[in-house]
Order: structure tokens, then sequence, then C-alpha cells
């Protein structure tokens, strides 16, 4: 969907993302640029986790199922004929149940009968029930609406959960600035210019500009980068920017590019290839081969956009297709998004919800949370007929301002699309429990290797980073039964301004006493937040990187908190800190050396190297943070000559900070070992 920043100002309220925007990269990294960093790091590697299965338990007793009903029925007497949202609680205050309801006393009624028959979740959700809280709404649209965001922020226990609700990207062709500029974004669409979304991933993102910027050459540098330029940069030179800040291509030039990848982006690609293969043909008939080539290549990198979106539809302008599968107690909603018929990507979902829920429910209730923060196309295509339809449609038309339509599609091209989402729902859904299942079986062997009480359910594993004790960093990255959790990822700024520049073990002390002090007293918010999370808070085993001197450090701090509940296990490198000869440590017992194959080490292994890993990252960030805010006059050697011509050499500080040495030594005044010193100040190997 392509469309202004000014086409709906309630639309970008309600894209606003959590994270902020800033600026992005330089021209001269060649990936795409973010406006939105903090979600680079392994942003598309993570995959929503599989919930835990919410498993029966058991026949319901008959005095607390006789509670549920006398509370269902106390609530009855006072609820409204007209719609409204309801909710069940239970005798902590949690939320149990969401529902909504066109006459809200007529639904709660047939909750309390005690005759009729339900299912067993249903008897389940009424017997923890002690009381219930109603809002009353206009009209039914508005309860609908409701109902989904009181499901997304108070997470109940009983009803379907979407559980990865990450905002989508767009790209953005600015619109103020005379030599408008191509980038990725997230959140509030403020800025002015033409916005083309969403796609499901940033990596389709970032493959889309770097080919529209091959086919079309428009610049993808911030407005600070453009004005200080006084040659072309890199991008110039390898035909990925047509060199609008030093003036190699004129305004009306210019203006022809960016129109062109607008029209492109807007669904004209035949027409654009149409008059770019009508160019290359005309400067090859004149002679001109070098320009007749230049077409030629942006024809191919058109071809290679088109040839990477896979089944692109021909009679489908805009549409979203959802497809559920349901299988071995879990479900998968398959998403694919369609802009002026072309495939924008895909995206798996695994929202939470009991085996017992038909997939038609789980589909219906996804689409209402889905849509409670995102922008509807003008169609939605659905693998199964959900009950209210024709409800949804409704509540979204009046939040889009505009008709749509939800259907299940029964022949034609619309049907086979249906068909290749499912197709790709239940190819998903197999990746997934195969993935699942192995990781188990590794939790297992690891239990069975370190004689632990039992699988671990959750892992911690710590590391600290820094230089000679400055901008010193600590994190704890987290894994389980299906993998890395990266939302559970923590870094730690040390504190403490005691500690002797490089005392490791002081650091650690630091980062484990304020991690484990806020579980055994978490504060308030936090308590309630941590109840409603599916993944466990509390560590089955903490590891971390040393040998028995660090061990012993850890399990003492653990002895003054009084932690006896947790595992605790060090990893030493290996002679030559070598991979595949690491000796692990645990508290009464001799070292463990497992064979170098052995698929438990590999694992232990991949558990530290990813710590280190997100430490070093957390490290360079901060350590960034702060060369940024000293500039340049920290580094030994350099004076304010030397600034200022490193400064109009390369432009911006970091500019500076991604030159080599090579590059370094180009700038006048810059001595070879001035380049080394100013490069390995930026570049620094961590302790």
């Amino acid at each position: 969907m392509a469309h202004d920043s000014t086409d709906n100002p309630d639309d970008a309220r309600a894209r606003k993302s959590p994270r902020g925007t800033t600026a992005d990269a330089p021209p001269e990294s060649l990936a795409p640029p973010d406006l939105d960093p903090a979600t680079t790091a392994g942003e598309d590697e993570d995959d929503a986790l599989l919930p835990d299965i919410l498993e029966e338990s058991g026949a319901v007793g008959e005095e607390p199922l006789a509670t549920g009903h006398e509370a269902i029925e106390r609530a009855v007497r006072l609820a409204p004929t007209s719609p409204g949202v309801y909710r069940m609680l239970s005798a902590n205050a949690d939320v149990l149940y969401v529902g909504k309801a066109k006459n809200v006393k007529k639904r709660l009624s047939n909750y309390a009968r005690q005759s009729a028959p339900q299912p067993a979740r249903i008897l389940r959700m009424i017997a923890a029930t002690v009381t219930v809280e109603i809002v009353s709404t206009n009209t039914e649209t508005e309860a609908l609406l409701l109902e989904a965001n009181l499901i997304k922020q108070l997470r109940p226990r009983f009803n379907v959960q979407l559980r990865d609700d990450k905002s989508f990207p767009y790209i953005l062709i600015t619109g103020d600035h005379w030599a408008p500029q191509i980038l990725k974004h997230r959140g509030a669409q403020t800025r002015p210019g033409r916005y083309f979304g969403p796609f499901a991933s940033a990596g389709a993102v970032n493959r889309t500009i770097t080919a529209l910027q091959r086919a079309f050459l428009i610049r993808s540098c911030t407005d600070s980068f453009f004005e200080s330029r006084s040659r072309p940069c890199l991008l110039y030179q390898i035909r990925r920017c047509a060199g609008p800040c030093t003036r190699e291509i004129d305004f009306p030039g210019y203006t022809t590019l960016v129109r062109e990848a607008t029209d492109f982006l807007s669904g004209k690609s035949h027409a654009v290839k149409q008059e770019l293969a009508g160019e290359m043909e005309k400067a090859s008939g004149e002679l001109e081969f070098e320009t007749a080539a230049l077409y030629r290549d942006r024809l191919a990198a058109l071809s290679a956009i088109q040839s990477q979106q896979g089944i692109n539809p021909r009679t489908v302008e805009e549409a979203d297709v959802f497809a559920v599968h349901q299988e071995g107690g879990f479900f998968c909603v398959e998403v694919f998004f369609f802009r002026t018929g072309q495939n924008w990507g895909n995206r798996a979902y695994f929202p939470r919800a009991e085996k017992t829920y038909m997939p038609e429910e789980v589909l219906g209730s996804f689409l209402a949370q889905f849509y409670d923060d995102k922008p509807p196309p003008k169609n939605i295509l659905l693998s199964h007929e959900i009950e209210e339809s024709e409800l949804l449609a409704n509540a979204l038309s009046i939040k889009a301002g505009h008709k749509i339509e939800v259907t299940a599609p029964k022949r034609g091209e619309k049907k086979e699309l249906v068909a290749h989402a499912l197709t790709n729902a239940r190819e998903a859904l197999g990746r997934k429990l195969a993935d699942t299942a192995t990781q188990s079986r590794l939790l297992d062997a690891m239990a069975t290797t370190l004689s632990l009480p039992h699988s671990p359910k959750r892992i911690e594993v710590y590391d600290n980073s820094h230089i000679q004790g400055t901008n010193a960093v600590g994190a704890m990255i987290v894994a389980g039964p299906d993998g890395f959790v990266k939302n559970q990822y923590r870094k730690f700024n040390i504190k403490s301004e005691g500690l002797t520049p490089g005392d490791d073990y002081g650091m650690m002390r630091e980062v484990l006493e304020r991690r484990f002090k806020r579980l055994i007293n978490p504060p308030e918010d936090a308590a309630g937040k941590a109840k409603d999370d599916d993944f466990p808070q509390w560590p089955d085993l903490v590891i971390i990187d040393g040998g028995r001197g660090q061990l012993n450090a850890v399990r003492e701090i653990f002895t003054n908190l009084g932690l006896t509940q947790v595992s605790l296990m060090s990893v030493a490198k290996g002679p030559d800190r070598d991979a595949g000869r690491e000796t692990l440590f645990m508290p009464e017992r001799e070292a463990i050396k497992l064979e170098p194959r052995d698929p438990v080490l590999y694992f232990i292994q991949r558990l530290r190297d990813e710590a280190h890993r997100f430490v070093i990252g957390s490290h360079r960030k901060l350590r960034k943070k702060d060369i940024r805010e000293a500039g340049l006059q920290e580094i030994p050697g350099i004076g304010p000559s030397r600034k200022r011509a490193l400064l109009h050499h390369f432009g911006t500080l970091k500019e500076i900070e991604r030159a080599s040495i090579a590059d370094l030594g180009k700038v006048p005044g810059v001595s070879a070992e001035s380049a080394r010193r100013i490069f390995d100040y930026f570049h620094p190997q961590p302790g």
C-alpha cells in the first residue's frame, strides 16, 4: 500500500511503534539504512517461539464450578442488554477471559446455566471465575475493537493470544528535500513523503531497496551527509546512486528517476520496464553503448526484484492473505502481503491457544488483534470461514475509512493464493515442531550430562566486556526449549564506582546481584507482567564464562543471596582458546571434559558465543556513544588541525569511524602512524 504521510493521521497513530526512530547510516554502508537501529541485530533471525501447550487439567470439581456459576449469575443480574465487553477475573484479580457480545446479559446467561453442556475449557474458566467486570459500548463493532485491544494488553489465560506483533517496515521515498532519499522506515509515518508497504520483514525491505538503488540510482544518505559532500561517495562509483549531492545529475534528471521508482512501487512496473527498454534501444541505435548498458543493468535490477518476490498475482491488486494450520496441539497462521500487485513477503505466527480451539476460532480472534495497530488492505483473504467476518469487515472499514472485504475465496486466483499460504503455514509449523524437538533433545541430553534435576526450561548465560575498565558492560542472554529468547536479553551498564579497572569478579558480582535481587523482590509492575508471561522468569541453569575461580566467586554471590535452586556452571576456554577443548566446572564436582564432537558441547559453545556476541555489541554501542560525545580530541596525537582535515575529508565522525587505514592515510596531514592510531581507537579489541 503506497500513500503519503498525510493520508490518514489516525492510521499514523495506529501504526506508532514504541521504538523511536533515529537517523540512518551513511551510504558507504552498502546495506540500506534503517531508521530503527535497535532492531537491526538479529531482527529477522528469531521467529516467534512456539507457546506452551495449554493442557486440560482434568475434571472440574463441583464446588468451584458452583462458585463460578454463582459469580456469573450475580453479574447477569446487573448486566446490560446492550453491546459490550466483559472480563472474567480470578481470585487473584487476574483476567481469565475477555469476551464481547451484542447482548452482554444474554451472553453471560449462557455461562450461568449449570445444565448447559460446555467444553472442558469453558468449565475450567467458569470454575476459576470469582467476579465479572463489564464495559458497555455503543455498537458491537466498538465491542470487537475493544475486545482485541484488551486481549493484547491483558493476555488472558483462556483467550487466543497474538504473541508476536512487531511493527512492519515500510519503504519511504522522502518528500522534504529537492533530492528525495529512499530508506527503510518503522513507526509513525510523520515525515513527508511516499510510504510503500507493509513488508513482511526488514530483510525483504533491504533487498528491495538495494535493487531499487541499482535500478533508479536514488540516494540513501541522510540530508546532513548529503549537504557535506564535496565529491561523490562510493555508491556513485558502483552505480547505486546518481550523485545529486555534487550535481553529477541535474534536478530534472533526478526527478525523473524518483518518478520511475515511485511508479514501480505503485504497481506500474510493466510501464516502467517498457520505458527503460525503449531508452536502451534508443541509446543502442545511436551507438551510445555505455548508456545502453546502464539501462540494461537497471532493467536487470527490476527483474531481480520481481524474481525475489516469487508469486505475484495477476488480478489481486491489494490484499492480505491469512491461512491457519493446526498440528500437534499448536497453531500456525501464515500471512502474505500483496500490494500494487506485488508480493511483499510473508510471515509465520504461532498464536497461543488451547488445543481445543477450532482453527476458524483461532483465525477470527487472531485477525482482530492483528489489525489493532496496523492499517488493513482493501481485501482480506482467509483459509477458513470465520463466524464474524461481516462484523470484522465493518469494524476495519470504519477504522480504515474505506470499504474492507473479508472473504474465504472458493475459486479462482484468490483461492490459489490462499492455498499457497496454507501450504506455507503447514511447512512453517512442521519446521518449528522439528526445531523444537531437536532443542528439547539437546536440553534433555544436557540435563543427563550435567546431572541436572530436570531438563532446563530457562538457561541464562552471563558475560562482561570492557577496555581497561572503561565502558564496562555486562550482559545476559537467555535460551529455552525453542532456542534463544531474544526479548529476554538484558544488558547491564556497570555502575559501581569503587571497582578496580578490569575487575571481572567485581563486575560479575554487580550484574548478578542486580539481576537476582530484582527476581527476589520484583517491582509491582514487573510482578504482574511476569505472571502473564508464558516463559519462566527464574533460570534453571546459570552459565558464566571462566574457570574454577569465577565459579567460586559466583557461588559465593548465590550463597549470600540465598539462591539454592539454581544450578551453576562455568565454561573455561581450551588451550590456545581452541573451541572443542573447553572444560566445564560445576560446584562440588570434578572438572568435566566432553568429547570435541559431543552435541552437548556444541550447544554450550553456541550459548557462550551468543553471550559473547551480545555483550561485545553492547560494549561497542556504549563505546561509540562515548567516542561521539568526547569527539576526536580524545585520540592521542590528533589536534584541532587534523580533526578539521578528517571532518572535511569524511564529512562526519561516523564516516571516520568506518574508514580503513588506507583511506585515513589519504587525508592531508595524517601520517601512516596517525592513521593506524585513529583506526585502533575506533576498532579496539575488548578484554
